[in-house]
């Protein structure tokens, strides 16, 4: 079990409050076993969504099936900025992607929910059609887009996090890592980076570096806050929330460039689904939604990217 959820259990609580709950609160406690049961309560509902612009409007013309539906993002809320946990309310999602996803829902017409599960599952869980999209950090690689579509909005810049001081001077991807432990999140594009390191480091007469596998950007954290690795090397966004969040403990060594995108996820066999979403990207970004998003949760403004699909079905 993730840390996250060690100290809340959605269902226990859901269960708790509706034994105690008179008959007025009957809506709120089915509301609150729809969240037991994994999925968070929509942010708006479509019908109550405030004026869109004429160019959502159009879109919402163009793309009639899209309006008054309720649609899933599948999400690993464990990162700081884009999604995570509400602190004041655990059923529900704050963020960088939580916003962007609800108001292209908004000019599109459609509310969301979401459907938390760990980063590797994230495509599967798209692909079996348990949700509709992703919107959750996920670079878009070439090898990922063999599952599904990409629409990218942003460019990938890696950090390095390290223990305060950072001991082991590690510089990057390089021969700084041999020996030394990695903990990094299960599906990640750095693990095969790091791991083909080994002859490298072999080469150089240095012990291979290590990976530490886990199922989210948390739990990496605390590896390094617990000793357990010496660094966490992710988009350079998350690694700076972290230092603000640990900053008597934790460090950013340094900056990576990668050659990568972060990107929704879009099912294979929907390319008109995937063409309204990336319309309704390039109306948030023409009218400045998604700077003053990444200014707001405190990510690199400079990281924005025109739309751009990546796909190998060739639709």
């Amino acid at each position: 079990m993730n840390q996250a959820y060690e100290s809340f259990n959605p269902k226990r609580a859901a269960n708790q409050h509706c034994a105690r709950s008179s008959l007025k609160r009957l809506q709120q406690c089915a509301i609150g076993m729809f969240v037991a049961a994994g999925f968070a309560s929509p942010a708006f509902a479509a019908n109550d969504a405030p004026a869109v612009s004429a160019a959502c409007s159009a879109l919402q013309a163009k793309y009639p099936e899209l309006k008054g539906k309720t649609l899933i993002n599948a999400i690993n809320p464990h990162t700081p900025g884009y999604e995570s946990a509400d602190p004041k309310d655990p059923s529900k999602y704050i963020g960088f992607d939580i916003e962007l996803g609800e108001q292209m829902g908004r000019c599109l017409g459609f509310a969301v929910n979401y459907k938390p599960v760990t980063f590797a599952a994230l495509i599967p869980t798209l692909q079996s059609g348990q949700a509709d999209f992703v919107i959750s950090d996920i670079y878009a690689t070439e090898d990922r887009a063999k599952a599904v579509d990409f629409i990218t909005y942003s460019k990938v810049s890696d950090g390095v996090l390290v223990a305060k001081g950072n001991p082991k001077n590690i510089t990057g991807i390089n021969l700084s890592l041999c020996g030394a432990t990695a903990a990094e999140n299960t599906g990640f594009v750095e693990v095969p980076l790091i791991e083909k390191l080994a002859d490298t480091c072999k080469a150089a007469g240095k012990p291979a570096p290590t990976v530490q596998l886990y199922d989210n950007n948390a739990n990496c954290i605390q590896a390094i806050l617990a000793g357990r690795a010496d660094t966490y090397i992710n988009d350079i966004n998350t690694v700076d929330q972290a230092v603000k969040a640990y900053p008597d403990k934790l460090s950013k060594a340094v900056a990576v460039t990668l050659p990568y995108y972060i990107g929704i996820g879009i099912p294979q066999n929907k390319p008109r689904f995937r063409d309204a979403m990336v319309a309704a990207l390039t109306e948030i970004q023409n009218t400045g939604a998604e700077a003053a998003l990444l200014k707001k949760w405190g990510l690199d403004e400079g990281a924005q990217e025109a739309p751009r699909i990546i796909s190998t079905t060739g639709k």
